[in-house]
Protein backbone atom coordinates (compact mmCIF):
# COMPACT_ATOMS: atom_id res chain seq x y z
CA UNK A 1 0.00 0.00 0.00
CA UNK A 2 1.30 3.30 -1.14
CA UNK A 3 1.34 5.67 2.43
CA UNK A 4 -0.42 8.32 3.06
CA UNK A 5 -0.10 11.64 4.93
CA UNK A 6 -3.62 10.76 6.30
CA UNK A 7 -3.95 7.70 6.91
CA UNK A 8 -0.14 6.45 8.03
CA UNK A 9 1.60 9.53 9.51
CA UNK A 10 -0.88 12.30 10.75
CA UNK A 11 -3.32 10.36 12.21
CA UNK A 12 -5.47 8.59 13.31
CA UNK A 13 -7.50 10.51 15.91
CA UNK A 14 -7.33 8.54 19.11
CA UNK A 15 -7.78 7.95 22.42
CA UNK A 16 -5.57 5.40 24.12
CA UNK A 17 -1.77 4.97 25.47
CA UNK A 18 -0.43 3.56 22.01
CA UNK A 19 -1.21 3.78 18.48
CA UNK A 20 0.89 0.98 17.90
CA UNK A 21 -1.54 -1.33 19.94
CA UNK A 22 -4.72 0.80 20.01
CA UNK A 23 -5.61 2.42 16.63
CA UNK A 24 -3.97 -0.68 15.00
CA UNK A 25 -6.07 -2.72 17.16
CA UNK A 26 -9.36 -0.84 16.62
CA UNK A 27 -8.28 -1.43 13.19
CA UNK A 28 -8.34 -5.04 13.31
CA UNK A 29 -10.83 -5.02 15.10
CA UNK A 30 -13.26 -3.38 12.83
CA UNK A 31 -12.05 -5.84 10.26
CA UNK A 32 -12.83 -8.86 12.99
CA UNK A 33 -16.24 -7.19 13.32
CA UNK A 34 -17.48 -7.11 9.58
CA UNK A 35 -15.75 -10.41 8.57
CA UNK A 36 -18.04 -12.29 11.50
CA UNK A 37 -21.21 -9.83 9.99
CA UNK A 38 -21.36 -8.70 13.64
CA UNK A 39 -22.44 -12.09 14.86
CA UNK A 40 -20.03 -13.61 17.25
CA UNK A 41 -20.41 -15.23 20.69
CA UNK A 42 -16.90 -16.48 21.32
CA UNK A 43 -13.27 -14.50 20.87
CA UNK A 44 -10.15 -16.01 21.30
CA UNK A 45 -6.83 -13.90 21.18
CA UNK A 46 -3.65 -15.67 20.73
CA UNK A 47 -0.30 -13.27 21.03
CA UNK A 48 3.18 -14.82 20.27
CA UNK A 49 5.05 -15.45 23.61
CA UNK A 50 8.30 -13.50 21.73
CA UNK A 51 6.36 -10.95 20.98
CA UNK A 52 6.05 -7.47 22.78
CA UNK A 53 1.92 -7.86 23.29
CA UNK A 54 2.23 -10.96 25.98
CA UNK A 55 3.57 -8.11 28.45
CA UNK A 56 1.90 -4.63 27.20
CA UNK A 57 -1.64 -5.60 25.39
CA UNK A 58 -3.49 -4.63 28.57
CA UNK A 59 -1.46 -1.44 29.67
CA UNK A 60 -1.18 -0.06 26.32
CA UNK A 61 -4.10 -0.29 24.58
CA UNK A 62 -4.55 -3.61 22.79
CA UNK A 63 -7.27 -5.01 24.56
CA UNK A 64 -9.28 -1.34 24.57
CA UNK A 65 -8.77 -0.81 20.78
CA UNK A 66 -9.46 -4.87 19.75
CA UNK A 67 -12.83 -5.10 22.08
CA UNK A 68 -13.58 -1.50 20.76
CA UNK A 69 -13.08 -2.40 16.85
CA UNK A 70 -15.24 -5.52 17.59
CA UNK A 71 -18.16 -3.47 19.30
CA UNK A 72 -17.98 -1.28 15.81
CA UNK A 73 -16.59 2.00 17.91
CA UNK A 74 -14.64 4.57 16.50
CA UNK A 75 -11.34 5.48 17.56
CA UNK A 76 -11.86 8.74 19.69
CA UNK A 77 -15.29 7.35 20.91
CA UNK A 78 -15.52 9.07 24.74
CA UNK A 79 -16.48 5.27 26.17
CA UNK A 80 -13.33 3.44 24.34
CA UNK A 81 -11.63 2.53 27.32
CA UNK A 82 -14.16 0.76 28.95
CA UNK A 83 -15.05 -1.58 25.52
CA UNK A 84 -13.53 -5.30 27.43
CA UNK A 85 -16.38 -5.15 29.85
CA UNK A 86 -19.12 -3.74 27.05
CA UNK A 87 -17.99 -6.37 24.99
CA UNK A 88 -18.18 -8.52 27.76
CA UNK A 89 -21.88 -7.16 28.41
CA UNK A 90 -23.28 -8.10 25.00
CA UNK A 91 -22.85 -11.70 26.24
CA UNK A 92 -19.45 -12.14 24.25
CA UNK A 93 -17.16 -14.51 26.20
CA UNK A 94 -13.69 -13.26 25.74
CA UNK A 95 -10.23 -15.71 25.88
CA UNK A 96 -6.84 -13.78 25.74
CA UNK A 97 -3.97 -16.75 25.34
CA UNK A 98 0.15 -16.27 25.15
CA UNK A 99 1.04 -19.30 22.47
CA UNK A 100 4.41 -20.27 20.63
CA UNK A 101 3.56 -19.47 17.08
CA UNK A 102 6.61 -18.01 16.24
CA UNK A 103 5.24 -15.08 14.37
CA UNK A 104 8.22 -13.11 12.99
CA UNK A 105 6.14 -9.68 13.84
CA UNK A 106 6.32 -8.12 17.47
CA UNK A 107 2.89 -6.98 17.22
CA UNK A 108 0.93 -9.81 15.80
CA UNK A 109 -2.87 -10.74 16.42
CA UNK A 110 -4.40 -14.21 16.55
CA UNK A 111 -7.68 -13.66 16.18
CA UNK A 112 -10.98 -17.37 16.50
CA UNK A 113 -14.51 -15.64 16.15
CA UNK A 114 -17.48 -17.75 16.83
CA UNK A 115 -20.91 -18.00 16.27
CA UNK A 116 -23.82 -20.51 16.42
CA UNK A 117 -22.82 -20.70 12.75
CA UNK A 118 -19.89 -20.18 11.70
CA UNK A 119 -15.96 -20.11 12.80
CA UNK A 120 -14.11 -17.30 11.12
CA UNK A 121 -9.89 -17.01 11.71
CA UNK A 122 -8.06 -13.50 11.76
CA UNK A 123 -4.14 -12.67 11.64
CA UNK A 124 -2.78 -9.15 11.77
CA UNK A 125 0.42 -7.23 12.24
CA UNK A 126 0.54 -3.95 13.80
CA UNK A 127 2.97 -2.58 11.78
CA UNK A 128 3.18 1.43 13.72
CA UNK A 129 1.23 4.69 14.40
CA UNK A 130 -2.13 2.58 13.76
CA UNK A 131 -0.97 1.23 10.67
CA UNK A 132 -1.85 -2.60 10.31
CA UNK A 133 -2.47 -5.47 7.68
CA UNK A 134 -4.47 -8.59 7.68
CA UNK A 135 -1.77 -10.61 6.83
CA UNK A 136 -4.31 -14.13 7.15
CA UNK A 137 -8.07 -15.06 6.97
CA UNK A 138 -9.65 -18.46 7.36
CA UNK A 139 -5.66 -19.67 6.19
CA UNK A 140 -5.83 -17.90 3.10
CA UNK A 141 -2.76 -15.48 2.59
CA UNK A 142 -4.10 -12.12 2.31
CA UNK A 143 -3.01 -8.46 2.39
CA UNK A 144 -5.94 -6.11 3.89
CA UNK A 145 -4.69 -2.50 4.71
CA UNK A 146 -8.10 -1.33 5.47
CA UNK A 147 -7.74 1.22 2.25
CA UNK A 148 -10.91 -0.21 0.31
CA UNK A 149 -14.18 -2.08 0.08
CA UNK A 150 -13.40 -5.48 0.35
CA UNK A 151 -16.33 -8.44 -0.51
CA UNK A 152 -15.19 -12.10 0.04
CA UNK A 153 -16.66 -14.85 -1.74
CA UNK A 154 -16.32 -18.51 -0.22
CA UNK A 155 -16.66 -20.33 -3.53
CA UNK A 156 -16.69 -24.21 -4.71
CA UNK A 157 -16.23 -25.49 -7.78
CA UNK A 158 -13.41 -23.47 -9.91
CA UNK A 159 -12.77 -19.69 -8.27
CA UNK A 160 -11.20 -18.81 -11.17
CA UNK A 161 -14.77 -18.91 -13.23
CA UNK A 162 -16.50 -16.91 -10.44
CA UNK A 163 -13.55 -14.51 -10.44
CA UNK A 164 -13.63 -13.86 -14.24
CA UNK A 165 -17.27 -13.38 -14.13
CA UNK A 166 -17.12 -10.94 -11.52
CA UNK A 167 -14.94 -9.14 -13.98
CA UNK A 168 -16.81 -9.14 -16.60
CA UNK A 169 -19.86 -7.20 -14.79
CA UNK A 170 -18.32 -5.33 -12.08
CA UNK A 171 -15.53 -2.49 -12.16
CA UNK A 172 -12.84 -3.62 -9.48
CA UNK A 173 -9.63 -2.46 -8.76
CA UNK A 174 -8.52 -5.71 -8.19
CA UNK A 175 -9.72 -9.32 -8.27
CA UNK A 176 -7.42 -12.20 -6.18
CA UNK A 177 -7.88 -15.86 -6.03
CA UNK A 178 -7.08 -17.11 -2.87
CA UNK A 179 -6.64 -21.35 -2.43
CA UNK A 180 -5.71 -23.19 0.42
CA UNK A 181 -6.09 -26.42 1.79
CA UNK A 182 -8.81 -27.46 -1.17
CA UNK A 183 -10.93 -24.32 -0.34
CA UNK A 184 -11.13 -21.28 -2.23
CA UNK A 185 -12.63 -17.34 -1.82
CA UNK A 186 -12.23 -14.94 -4.17
CA UNK A 187 -11.32 -11.06 -3.11
CA UNK A 188 -12.46 -8.39 -4.78
CA UNK A 189 -11.20 -4.89 -3.85
CA UNK A 190 -13.16 -1.98 -5.46
CA UNK A 191 -14.71 1.48 -4.51
CA UNK A 192 -17.60 -0.42 -3.34
CA UNK A 193 -18.71 -3.61 -2.30
CA UNK A 194 -19.95 -6.53 -5.23
CA UNK A 195 -23.98 -5.75 -4.68
CA UNK A 196 -26.50 -8.73 -3.47
CA UNK A 197 -27.97 -8.09 -7.46
CA UNK A 198 -24.41 -8.53 -9.16
CA UNK A 199 -23.96 -12.25 -7.63
CA UNK A 200 -27.07 -13.26 -7.51
CA UNK A 201 -26.07 -13.73 -11.19
CA UNK A 202 -22.64 -15.70 -10.51
CA UNK A 203 -22.91 -19.75 -10.21
CA UNK A 204 -20.62 -21.10 -7.16
CA UNK A 205 -21.00 -18.64 -4.48
CA UNK A 206 -21.40 -20.55 -1.44
CA UNK A 207 -20.87 -17.39 1.28
CA UNK A 208 -20.51 -13.54 0.94
CA UNK A 209 -18.72 -11.28 3.42
CA UNK A 210 -18.26 -7.44 3.28
CA UNK A 211 -15.33 -5.64 4.65
CA UNK A 212 -15.26 -2.25 5.15
CA UNK A 213 -12.45 0.12 4.78
CA UNK A 214 -11.13 1.37 8.06
CA UNK A 215 -8.95 4.57 6.83
CA UNK A 216 -9.60 7.59 5.85
CA UNK A 217 -8.53 8.21 2.71
CA UNK A 218 -8.91 5.17 0.06
CA UNK A 219 -6.87 3.68 -2.35
CA UNK A 220 -7.64 3.18 -6.34
CA UNK A 221 -6.62 0.55 -8.52
CA UNK A 222 -4.84 3.86 -10.47
CA UNK A 223 -3.20 5.10 -7.42
CA UNK A 224 0.10 6.51 -7.86
CA UNK A 225 2.10 8.66 -6.01
CA UNK A 226 4.97 11.70 -7.48
CA UNK A 227 7.38 10.21 -5.43
CA UNK A 228 8.61 7.93 -2.67
CA UNK A 229 11.74 8.90 -0.98
CA UNK A 230 13.48 12.00 -0.40
CA UNK A 231 15.80 11.57 -3.07
CA UNK A 232 12.81 11.46 -5.68
CA UNK A 233 10.82 14.42 -4.46
CA UNK A 234 14.57 16.31 -4.77
CA UNK A 235 14.78 14.94 -8.58
CA UNK A 236 10.77 15.79 -9.13
CA UNK A 237 11.40 19.61 -7.84
CA UNK A 238 14.05 19.68 -10.53
CA UNK A 239 15.97 22.84 -8.38
CA UNK A 240 12.94 24.47 -8.26
CA UNK A 241 12.88 25.12 -4.70
CA UNK A 242 8.69 24.54 -3.85
CA UNK A 243 8.15 24.84 -0.62
CA UNK A 244 8.20 21.13 1.16
CA UNK A 245 4.36 22.02 2.35
CA UNK A 246 3.25 22.58 -1.29
CA UNK A 247 5.05 19.20 -2.82
CA UNK A 248 3.20 17.48 0.36
CA UNK A 249 0.05 19.01 -1.09
CA UNK A 250 0.59 17.83 -4.46
CA UNK A 251 1.72 13.99 -2.85
CA UNK A 252 -1.44 13.87 -0.89
CA UNK A 253 -3.73 14.81 -3.98
CA UNK A 254 -1.72 12.38 -6.33
CA UNK A 255 -2.22 9.93 -3.56
CA UNK A 256 -5.65 10.34 -2.14
CA UNK A 257 -7.40 11.79 -5.51
CA UNK A 258 -8.06 15.06 -3.43
CA UNK A 259 -8.07 18.77 -3.94
CA UNK A 260 -5.60 21.33 -2.72
CA UNK A 261 -8.46 22.69 -0.89
CA UNK A 262 -9.50 19.04 0.97
CA UNK A 263 -5.96 18.62 1.77
CA UNK A 264 -5.42 21.88 3.84
CA UNK A 265 -9.14 21.30 5.16
CA UNK A 266 -8.59 18.40 6.84
CA UNK A 267 -4.49 18.88 7.81
CA UNK A 268 -6.90 22.35 9.54
CA UNK A 269 -8.99 20.08 11.16
CA UNK A 270 -6.58 18.08 12.56
CA UNK A 271 -4.52 21.62 13.35
CA UNK A 272 -8.10 22.37 15.34
CA UNK A 273 -8.28 18.72 17.49
CA UNK A 274 -4.69 19.46 19.13
CA UNK A 275 -5.43 23.06 19.85
CA UNK A 276 -8.08 22.15 21.87
CA UNK A 277 -6.50 19.05 23.06
CA UNK A 278 -3.58 21.07 24.73
CA UNK A 279 -6.71 23.11 26.34
CA UNK A 280 -7.83 20.43 27.97
CA UNK A 281 -4.47 19.37 29.04
CA UNK A 282 -3.22 22.96 30.58
CA UNK A 283 -6.89 22.61 32.14
CA UNK A 284 -6.11 19.66 34.03
CA UNK A 285 -6.73 15.73 33.31
CA UNK A 286 -7.78 12.94 35.66
CA UNK A 287 -7.18 9.14 35.19
CA UNK A 288 -6.24 7.23 37.84
CA UNK A 289 -4.81 4.70 35.96
CA UNK A 290 -1.41 6.45 35.11
CA UNK A 291 2.05 7.33 36.58
CA UNK A 292 1.90 11.09 36.22
CA UNK A 293 -0.41 13.51 37.46
CA UNK A 294 -1.78 17.00 36.05
CA UNK A 295 1.80 19.39 35.90
CA UNK A 296 1.72 21.02 33.03
CA UNK A 297 -0.93 23.68 34.87
CA UNK A 298 2.04 24.07 37.14
CA UNK A 299 4.45 24.64 34.35
CA UNK A 300 2.12 27.33 32.76
CA UNK A 301 1.58 29.35 35.84
CA UNK A 302 5.11 29.76 36.74
CA UNK A 303 6.22 30.60 32.79
CA UNK A 304 3.61 33.10 33.07
CA UNK A 305 4.31 34.93 35.95
CA UNK A 306 8.05 34.46 34.68
CA UNK A 307 9.55 32.58 37.48
CA UNK A 308 11.11 30.12 34.73
CA UNK A 309 14.55 30.04 33.28
CA UNK A 310 13.68 31.90 29.82
CA UNK A 311 13.23 29.73 26.98
CA UNK A 312 11.87 31.59 24.59
CA UNK A 313 9.74 30.25 22.64
CA UNK A 314 11.22 27.29 23.91
CA UNK A 315 9.05 27.25 27.52
CA UNK A 316 5.46 27.22 25.60
CA UNK A 317 6.72 24.51 23.62
CA UNK A 318 7.57 22.49 26.72
CA UNK A 319 4.41 23.29 27.83
CA UNK A 320 2.15 22.22 24.61
CA UNK A 321 3.92 19.13 23.96
CA UNK A 322 3.67 18.18 28.12
CA UNK A 323 0.01 19.02 28.13
CA UNK A 324 -0.66 16.58 24.82
CA UNK A 325 0.82 14.02 26.78
CA UNK A 326 -1.26 14.46 29.68
CA UNK A 327 -4.37 14.45 27.45
CA UNK A 328 -3.15 10.77 25.88
CA UNK A 329 -2.44 9.36 29.45
CA UNK A 330 -5.81 10.22 30.60
CA UNK A 331 -7.42 8.73 27.61
CA UNK A 332 -8.30 12.03 25.84
CA UNK A 333 -8.38 12.37 22.49
CA UNK A 334 -5.20 12.91 20.59
CA UNK A 335 -3.33 12.73 16.89
CA UNK A 336 -1.07 10.42 16.16
CA UNK A 337 1.50 12.67 15.02
CA UNK A 338 2.92 10.06 13.76
CA UNK A 339 1.98 7.79 16.76
CA UNK A 340 0.53 7.71 20.31
CA UNK A 341 3.27 7.44 22.24
CA UNK A 342 4.87 10.34 19.95
CA UNK A 343 1.81 12.21 19.66
CA UNK A 344 3.32 15.48 21.54
CA UNK A 345 6.53 16.53 19.71
CA UNK A 346 5.84 17.37 16.75
CA UNK A 347 1.95 19.13 16.74
CA UNK A 348 3.13 20.89 20.28
CA UNK A 349 6.22 22.64 18.97
CA UNK A 350 4.15 23.86 15.76
CA UNK A 351 0.86 24.95 17.19
CA UNK A 352 3.86 26.80 20.05
CA UNK A 353 6.23 28.51 17.67
CA UNK A 354 3.14 29.28 15.15
CA UNK A 355 1.39 31.58 17.60
CA UNK A 356 4.29 32.45 19.35
CA UNK A 357 4.95 34.04 15.50
CA UNK A 358 1.59 35.31 15.60
CA UNK A 359 0.62 32.80 12.70
CA UNK A 360 -2.52 31.19 12.11
CA UNK A 361 -4.08 27.77 11.70
CA UNK A 362 -3.40 28.04 7.41
CA UNK A 363 0.16 28.18 8.44
CA UNK A 364 0.37 25.39 11.30
CA UNK A 365 -1.64 23.35 8.40
CA UNK A 366 1.47 23.89 6.15
CA UNK A 367 3.88 22.95 8.61
CA UNK A 368 1.81 19.59 9.36
CA UNK A 369 1.80 18.89 5.59
CA UNK A 370 5.22 19.64 5.43
CA UNK A 371 6.38 17.08 8.39
CA UNK A 372 3.52 14.41 6.75
CA UNK A 373 5.62 14.54 3.64
CA UNK A 374 8.65 13.61 5.69
CA UNK A 375 6.62 11.01 7.47
CA UNK A 376 5.63 9.37 4.41
CA UNK A 377 9.41 9.23 3.38
CA UNK A 378 9.97 7.28 6.95
CA UNK A 379 7.45 5.15 6.67
CA UNK A 380 8.08 4.19 2.90
CA UNK A 381 11.37 3.13 3.99
CA UNK A 382 10.92 1.78 7.40
CA UNK A 383 8.72 2.17 10.37
CA UNK A 384 7.07 4.06 13.15
CA UNK A 385 6.66 0.87 15.72
CA UNK A 386 8.55 0.96 18.45
CA UNK A 387 8.37 -2.76 18.88
CA UNK A 388 10.51 -2.77 15.76
CA UNK A 389 12.43 -0.17 15.91
CA UNK A 390 13.11 1.47 19.17
CA UNK A 391 11.97 5.06 20.05
CA UNK A 392 14.57 5.73 17.60
CA UNK A 393 11.56 5.23 15.18
CA UNK A 394 8.84 7.27 17.38
CA UNK A 395 10.51 9.99 18.78
CA UNK A 396 13.37 10.07 16.37
CA UNK A 397 10.55 10.52 13.56
CA UNK A 398 8.89 13.23 14.98
CA UNK A 399 11.82 14.90 15.55
CA UNK A 400 12.22 14.85 12.00
CA UNK A 401 8.90 15.86 11.20
CA UNK A 402 9.19 18.46 13.31
CA UNK A 403 12.36 20.39 12.11
CA UNK A 404 10.94 20.47 9.21
CA UNK A 405 7.65 21.88 9.71
CA UNK A 406 9.53 24.78 12.22
CA UNK A 407 11.50 25.40 9.15
CA UNK A 408 8.43 26.03 7.21
CA UNK A 409 6.59 27.69 9.84
CA UNK A 410 9.76 30.30 9.24
CA UNK A 411 9.37 30.43 5.67
CA UNK A 412 12.81 28.14 5.04
CA UNK A 413 14.01 26.38 1.65
CA UNK A 414 13.13 22.80 0.85
CA UNK A 415 16.30 22.15 1.08
CA UNK A 416 16.32 23.60 4.49
CA UNK A 417 13.64 22.19 5.78
CA UNK A 418 15.39 18.44 4.05
CA UNK A 419 18.58 19.13 6.34
CA UNK A 420 16.99 20.06 9.16
CA UNK A 421 14.93 16.63 9.44
CA UNK A 422 18.13 15.01 8.60
CA UNK A 423 19.99 16.43 11.67
CA UNK A 424 17.19 16.23 13.85
CA UNK A 425 16.72 12.27 13.24
CA UNK A 426 20.82 11.71 12.78
CA UNK A 427 21.18 12.77 17.06
CA UNK A 428 18.33 9.84 17.66
CA UNK A 429 19.47 6.75 16.39
CA UNK A 430 19.86 4.43 19.02
CA UNK A 431 16.98 5.39 20.78
CA UNK A 432 15.22 2.75 23.02
CA UNK A 433 11.59 2.23 24.31
CA UNK A 434 11.69 1.53 27.79
CA UNK A 435 8.10 2.84 29.02
CA UNK A 436 8.11 2.47 32.89
CA UNK A 437 5.07 0.13 34.56
CA UNK A 438 3.78 -0.55 30.89
CA UNK A 439 2.11 3.16 31.05
CA UNK A 440 3.65 5.12 27.78
CA UNK A 441 4.44 7.80 30.05
CA UNK A 442 7.59 7.63 31.76
CA UNK A 443 10.38 8.37 30.20
CA UNK A 444 8.17 9.20 27.09
CA UNK A 445 6.93 12.53 28.53
CA UNK A 446 10.68 13.69 28.74
CA UNK A 447 11.42 12.24 25.16
CA UNK A 448 8.85 14.06 23.21
CA UNK A 449 10.37 16.95 25.31
CA UNK A 450 13.23 16.11 23.82
CA UNK A 451 12.74 15.28 20.56
CA UNK A 452 10.18 18.98 20.10
CA UNK A 453 13.59 20.64 21.42
CA UNK A 454 15.97 18.71 19.18
CA UNK A 455 13.44 19.63 16.59
CA UNK A 456 13.78 23.38 17.39
CA UNK A 457 17.64 23.38 17.30
CA UNK A 458 17.65 21.58 14.40
CA UNK A 459 15.57 23.90 12.28
CA UNK A 460 17.68 27.01 14.11
CA UNK A 461 21.01 25.37 12.68
CA UNK A 462 19.31 24.30 9.07
CA UNK A 463 18.25 28.09 8.54
CA UNK A 464 21.94 29.47 9.19
CA UNK A 465 22.94 26.69 6.64
CA UNK A 466 24.21 24.14 8.94
CA UNK A 467 25.70 21.51 6.77
CA UNK A 468 23.79 17.82 7.59
CA UNK A 469 26.39 15.81 6.09
CA UNK A 470 24.17 12.54 5.60
CA UNK A 471 20.79 12.41 3.58
CA UNK A 472 17.75 12.27 5.00
CA UNK A 473 17.37 8.88 3.68
CA UNK A 474 20.36 7.24 4.33
CA UNK A 475 19.84 8.21 7.62
CA UNK A 476 16.85 6.59 7.70
CA UNK A 477 18.24 3.62 6.53
CA UNK A 478 20.64 3.92 9.05
CA UNK A 479 17.96 4.17 12.23
CA UNK A 480 16.69 0.90 10.50
CA UNK A 481 19.61 -0.87 10.54
CA UNK A 482 20.98 -0.14 13.71
CA UNK A 483 17.01 -1.23 14.68
CA UNK A 484 17.79 -5.04 13.54
CA UNK A 485 20.93 -4.70 16.17
CA UNK A 486 18.91 -3.91 18.91
CA UNK A 487 17.87 -6.69 21.19
CA UNK A 488 13.90 -6.87 21.47
CA UNK A 489 14.37 -6.23 25.35
CA UNK A 490 14.29 -2.40 24.39
CA UNK A 491 12.34 -2.19 21.66
CA UNK A 492 8.84 -1.52 23.85
CA UNK A 493 8.70 -5.21 26.04
CA UNK A 494 8.83 -3.84 29.58
CA UNK A 495 11.74 -5.83 29.59
CA UNK A 496 14.73 -3.47 29.48
CA UNK A 497 15.97 -0.17 29.99
CA UNK A 498 14.41 2.20 32.67
CA UNK A 499 11.17 -0.71 32.58
CA UNK A 500 13.03 -3.24 35.07
CA UNK A 501 14.65 -0.72 37.73
CA UNK A 502 13.29 -1.74 41.18
CA UNK A 503 11.38 1.64 41.11
CA UNK A 504 9.70 0.63 38.00
CA UNK A 505 8.74 -2.77 39.18
CA UNK A 506 7.40 -1.68 42.31
CA UNK A 507 5.25 0.83 40.63
CA UNK A 508 4.10 -1.49 38.42
CA UNK A 509 3.05 -4.18 40.89
CA UNK A 510 1.35 -0.68 42.42
CA UNK A 511 -0.70 0.18 39.31
CA UNK A 512 -1.44 -3.63 39.06
CA UNK A 513 -3.00 -3.67 42.14
CA UNK A 514 -4.81 -0.83 41.80
CA UNK A 515 -6.39 -2.02 38.81
CA UNK A 516 -7.58 -5.21 40.36
CA UNK A 517 -8.71 -3.35 43.50
CA UNK A 518 -11.33 -0.86 40.64
CA UNK A 519 -12.26 -3.74 38.87
CA UNK A 520 -13.77 -5.58 41.66
CA UNK A 521 -15.36 -7.92 38.98
CA UNK A 522 -16.92 -5.42 37.51
CA UNK A 523 -14.25 -4.55 34.10
CA UNK A 524 -11.57 -1.89 35.64
CA UNK A 525 -12.38 1.73 33.92
CA UNK A 526 -9.24 1.83 32.05
CA UNK A 527 -10.04 -1.37 29.76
Amino acid sequence: MLVSIFNDVIGPVMRGPSSSHCAAALRIGRLARDLMDADFTDVLVEFDRNGSLPTTHDTQGSDMGLFGGLMGWDAAYERLPGSPQALRDTGVRIAIETVDAGDPHPNTYRLTLRSERETHTLRAISTGGGMMEVIDLDGFEVSMFGDCYETLLWVEGQGSEVAAALAACFEADEILLHVAEGRQMVEVKAACFVSDEILSGVSGVVSVRRLAPVLPVMSRKSTRVPFGSCAEMLEHDAGRGTPLWQLAVRYEMERGGLSEAEVIARMVDIVRIVRRSIAEGIAGTQYDDRVLGHQCGRFDELMQTGRLLDGGALNRIILYVTSLMEVKSSMGVIVAAPTAGACAALPGAVVAMAESMGLDEQAMARAMLASGLIGVFIATRWTFAAEVGGCQAEGGSAASMGAAALVTLADGTLTQAVAAASMAMQSMIGLICDPVANRVEVPCLGKNVMAASNALACANMALAGYDPIIPLDEVIDTAKDVATRMPREVRCTNLGGLSITPTAIALEEKLAARRAAASCGTGCACG
